[in-house]
């Protein structure tokens, strides 16, 4: 087999797999194989169509159907459902009715009356791009290579020596009826192309058959990356480096101290979630002597730009200092600064009707020697406007190299940015849970109350770090939530609640996987049992180790970061019916439980001005999921009532005023309503979840 060249999008194409595949699934598979490369195109970006002749549903005739890649949907993941399905006829016969490009969005309007079967897939603004063109099978992509000859000043040029007459080329034009006409004509003019660039935005091809497209796409994308890596070959990049990459965990450090301050300033309008990139290409860019120059230029492709913002924020931070707080103390200065900037912009660019200005604070962070921070509404919006960043880093490289780079020109940015159809998408977007853009922290997570409670957070909307000293288990609630609740929602981090280094790493963790923290779950727990006379010294500092000086442990570092971000906080301690009310042959365990409670009430008289809310959660005999429930605690309280372990669980329901077990899920409830705004107004309280224990009848 010859080895692939380095750079090169490698052909994986399966003759046989596709032979087996109806003309739908042939245009399923080759977009989930272009989508998979996001070198090719990013996550959302891109779109792919095929026209297929079927059956009319009601006729039974055969009709020309155009399935193009629908509204929202992403190429490398979507299935059929993803794609629109419209009649060819139907859309040619939209073209009588467009009055020119003051109309543009009002050709949108008609589109649901060309759908072919009833679906429901929302056709896109692109639609007319792939309907007009005059060929079976058409790729429209975002390439980085691609990208940086359309983002050249000559980038016509530069088209015309790279593919000859193989690739036509137009002007910017913003997507919609008339870039489709356009597409139309010089295909029909030009018969022998084989694509268009779209300056500024990205590469049309055809084919007419789905590999014939497949493969012409990796043509001309590989040729122009060849021809990028040949004339870059030797070049500094972004004309060199003028600082050193800080080491991986000092730029871990910084992006911790960082985040929950830039979370803090930035979330009036809408809680931010938070990432951290560091990736080769982000510290090559955020090193460079260019920096400031090129980012002040934004990004060109829509696609990076509605993700990115009209630009970054440069942080002044000189990694050859050690000023971090001083660079923190300017923050604010610098976020005023960019907030004007982006103020001053709407105005000069708005519209009669343009929407109201949106929030006017930064999405990309870029931190010399750090690595690139991004904020948005939730994890994976951030995680992909730092990846859709990484792309116009890459094409910013390839265009300052061979040419100069041009961002997209102001006024056609605000234009894409404010589009009344990209605003009547967002209106139309689910209102958010009750817990969008909260990040809880969960000790104990790996245990079955800690799991219940993170998938009940979870399910409102919140990110969450579990954290115990279990990393099997950990990783094994990892990968369940994931599944449930999407993979970018959850983290974890092996921590001993004892030992304060490993506290403080945890909560840097949190600052960096998500940000901040919002809410504390301490649920980390032990339980001994033993009659005072036989209680060591060591079983008394175990319980009062993990159960007293953990809790404050965790709450500690948990309060700096809320007092950082300064945006209030919930903190919620699973303590025990026995913090209430003794029993026998548990002093130790018993009195860490009431610590635990009084500590709690420390915290809300502390928390109180600062909007910090801190309550209890009394649970009584969770058997079920439980860690501390297995082995000797269980086999030791089954002994002092004299019965089997296979008995307890019957012996506490029978004991409980209202004959019920409780269950993990029980306690996740009362969890939930004293960290969400059902109990805004409660702090310093606490909530029995016994089924009923008169002896704990709080007084």
């Amino acid at each position: 087999m010859p080895t692939q060249p380095a750079n090169q999008i490698p052909n994986n194409w399966d003759d046989a797999k596709a032979k087996t595949l109806s003309e739908a699934e042939c245009l399923q598979y080759r977009s989930n194989l272009l989508g998979a490369d996001m070198r090719v195109t990013n996550y959302g970006g891109g779109n792919t169509s095929a026209k297929i002749v079927q059956p009319d549903p009601l006729t039974g005739e055969d009709v020309r159907v155009l399935w193009v890649k629908g509204s929202g949907g992403d190429i490398g993941s979507m299935g059929l459902d993803g794609f629109s399905t419209l009649y060819l006829d139907k859309l040619e016969t939209l073209k009588q009715f467009y009055k020119g490009e003051a109309h543009e969005d009002e050709m949108v309007g008609y589109l649901p009356h060309c759908t072919f079967n009833l679906n429901s897939r929302a056709a896109s603004i692109d639609t007319p791009l792939h309907a007009y063109l005059p060929h079976a099978h058409v790729d429209h992509l975002h390439p980085d290579a691609v990208i940086a000859i359309a983002a050249s000043k000559n980038s016509r040029e530069l088209t015309e020596v790279i593919y000859g007459q193989d690739i036509g080329w137009l002007p910017w034009r913003r997507p919609g009826f008339q870039l489709g006409l356009e597409l139309e004509k010089i295909a029909r003019e030009q018969p022998h192309l084989k694509g268009v660039l779209l300056e500024a935005h990205g590469l049309f091809t055809w084919g007419e058959s789905a590999k014939e497209c497949y493969e012409t796409s990796l043509e001309m994308i590989n040729k122009a990356q060849a021809w990028l890596d040949e004339k870059l070959a030797g070049k500094a990049a972004f004309s060199g480096a003028r600082f050193d990459s800080l080491d991986e965990a000092k730029r871990r450090d910084v992006a911790a101290k960082l985040m929950p301050v830039i979370r803090g300033k930035t979330s009036a309008k809408q809680r931010q979630i938070g990432h951290f990139n560091d990736a080769p290409e982000v510290l090559e860019f955020v090193n460079s002597n260019d920096l400031e120059a090129l980012a002040e230029l934004g990004t060109s492709c829509p696609d990076h730009f509605l993700r990115t913002k009209i630009k970054p924020l440069v942080v002044n931070f000189d990694p050859t200092k050690d000023d971090l707080d001083a660079v923190i103390a300017g923050l604010d200065d610098q976020l005023a600064d960019y907030n004007r900037d982006y103020a001053a912009y709407y105005e000069r660019c708005k519209r009669d009707n343009s929407p109201a200005m949106r929030d006017s604070n930064p999405v990309v962070y870029l931190v010399p020697g750090v690595g690139m921070l991004t904020f948005a509404k939730d994890k994976a919006t951030a995680r992909i406007a730092g990846e859709f960043y990484i792309n116009a880093i890459n094409v910013m490289r390839g265009a300052a190299g061979v040419s100069e780079y041009m961002g997209l020109p102001e006024q056609e940015a605000f234009d894409i940015e404010y589009w009344l159809l990209e605003e009547a998408k967002l209106q139309r977007m689910p209102k958010p849970k009750a817990l969008a853009g909260r990040i809880a922290v969960v000790t104990g997570g790996a245990g079955g109350i800690g799991q219940a409670t993170a998938a009940r957070l979870m399910n409102e909307g919140a990110c969450t770090v579990l954290l115990d000293i279990d990393a099997e288990g950990l990783e094994n609630a990892k990968e369940e939530l994931a599944k449930q609740f999407g993979k970018d929602n959850v983290s974890v981090c092996r921590m001993d609640v004892t030992d304060e280094s490993q506290v403080e790493a945890a909560l840097a963790h949190a600052c960096v996987a998500f940000g901040g923290a919002d809410i504390l779950v301490s649920n980390a727990g032990i339980a001994s049992s033993a009659p005072l006379d036989e209680t060591s010294l060591d079983l008394w500092n175990r319980n009062q180790a993990i159960l007293s000086t953990g809790y404050f442990l965790v709450t500690r570092e948990t309060f700096k970061v809320l007092k950082q971000q300064n945006m209030g906080g919930n903190i919620v301690f699973v303590a025990s019916k026995n913090g209430l009310v003794a029993s026998a042959n548990a002093a130790a365990y018993c009195t860490a439980k009431a610590a635990e409670i009084q500590l709690a009430r420390s915290v809300a008289l502390e928390g109180a001005p600062l909007g910090i809310r801190a309550n209890v959660v009394n649970p009584d005999a969770v058997l079920r999921g439980s860690k501390i429930w297995t082995g000797k605690w269980k086999e030791e309280r089954a002994s002092a009532y004299d019965l089997s372990t296979d008995e307890l669980e019957d012996h506490y329901r029978q004991r409980s005023l209202l004959k019920l077990n409780v269950l993990p899920e029980d306690i996740a409830e009362a969890i939930y309503f004293f960290v969400s705004d059902a109990s805004a107004k409660s702090t310093g309280n606490i909530l029995n979840v016994d089924a009923g224990h008169a002896p704990s009848f709080t007084r």
